[in-house]
């Protein structure tokens, strides 16, 4: 992984990677999942999205990942218009500028890790030689570099999740969307892997994490609180 030294600046002077303007979700023409949202998160920034099952986080998440689209309004990643590409334009850009953490892992079973992380660089060109390279330079990156030829089912939870992290950090995105990151794992692994996070935060990624955990977004430097598909307060500072 490639680190990025930020300079001393607030974030706000730094291009949004994510700009939502007006935008609504709805579903069969009737159920509103997110209405009339407006939301900026800039280069640089570690930000928590937190709400109930229901609130509409989950919507917030597809659509800032392009996994889905808006019903109306904007959706603009990386300085690119999702709502103007076509498909293939939107899996090329879901590829290159966003990298995606799971509650889950979904780790190959039957592939190490060096393979597993490699498989995040699989539609960016890269040959398998330059592919395992790097895959195994970013798991040093999240301290995996005594695990490189494990499989998932020699590792602890938190160790799956770092290579989740490094299967997403790889191909360098703008980008780090982490869906409810410790919500398979015990205490002690979910505070390691929370501590990689300010870790790459402070490196320069650009980190959302989706969660419905208070606590867990109380140590983020920016919480947006999202209840009945509204953003109902966005704040900053780390709370004690």
């Amino acid at each position: 992984m490639t680190s990025i030294t930020l300079p001393q600046m607030s974030t706000e002077t730094l291009p949004p990677v994510i700009e939502l303007t007006g935008v609504t979700k709805s579903y069969d023409g009737a159920v509103q999942a997110l209405r009339g949202v407006d939301l900026r998160i800039h280069q640089g920034e570690l930000a928590a999205i937190v709400g109930p099952s229901g609130s509409g986080k989950s919507t917030l998440l597809n659509l800032i990942g392009t996994l889905d689209r808006a019903t109306t309004g904007r959706v603009r990643v990386a300085g690119h218009d999702v709502g103007a590409l076509s498909d293939a334009r939107l899996s090329a850009l879901r590829a290159r500028h966003i990298g995606f953490v799971f509650q889950h892992f979904h780790l190959a079973a039957g592939r190490d890790a060096v393979d597993n992380v490699a498989d995040g660089l699989l539609y960016a060109g890269v040959a398998l030689k330059e592919r395992r390279a790097r895959a195994r330079t970013t798991l040093e990156s999240v301290r995996l570099g005594h695990r490189l030829n494990h499989r998932p089912h020699q590792l602890s939870g938190g160790e799956k999740q770092r290579v989740a992290i490094a299967r997403a950090l790889v191909g360098d995105p703008d980008l780090l969307l982490a869906d409810e990151p410790t919500g398979a794992l015990d205490t002690a692994s979910g505070e390691i892997v929370m501590e990689l996070l300010h870790e790459l935060h402070r490196a320069g990624t650009t980190i959302c994490v989706i969660t419905h955990d208070n606590e867990i977004a109380d140590s983020l430097p920016r919480r947006i609180r999202v209840r009945d598909g509204e953003i109902v307060s966005d704040t900053t500072g780390v709370r004690a």
